[in-house]
């Protein structure tokens, strides 16, 4: 199941909540295809001016921060790259259309992969 943690600052989502959600939804939908749609989790993070560090000072406008939780399968895949690819244009492009362009340049996607096994739902481990 693709899991996004977008961490922004407060004031570039107010407002834009719902718009970046269905944003990023479809990014991961243009990637995985529409069985995607159902299972596509966003959680926007929101911090206020002066909580977000950068080398060891307050950050004065950083761009926001993507952990893409994803399953572990698709790192050794022969498309691997192809999908990673398309996942991080995506999921930057929804962000530069929603936040605006001057974050594009500093959007930062970690991809974290989740072997069979190693997630659970509804109290049950999930296998591929």
């Amino acid at each position: 199941m693709p899991h996004l943690l977008v961490h922004a600052l407060e004031n570039d989502l107010d407002g834009r909540e719902a718009d970046l959600i269905a944003a990023l939804t479809e990014a991961v939908v243009a990637v995985y295809g529409d069985w995607a749609r159902d299972i596509a989790v966003v959680q926007l993070l929101g911090y206020p001016a002066g909580r977000w560090g950068i080398g060891g000072k307050p950050a004065e406008a950083p761009a926001p921060r993507v952990t893409f939780g994803i399953r572990d399968g698709v790192f050794s895949r022969p498309e691997g790259a192809d999908i990673l690819g398309g996942l991080a244009a995506g999921v930057t492009d929804a962000i530069a259309t929603v936040i605006g362009e001057h974050v594009r340049a500093g959007v930062t996607i970690e991809f974290v992969g989740a072997p069979d096994g190693r997630t659970a739902v509804a109290g049950t481990l999930v296998e591929s």
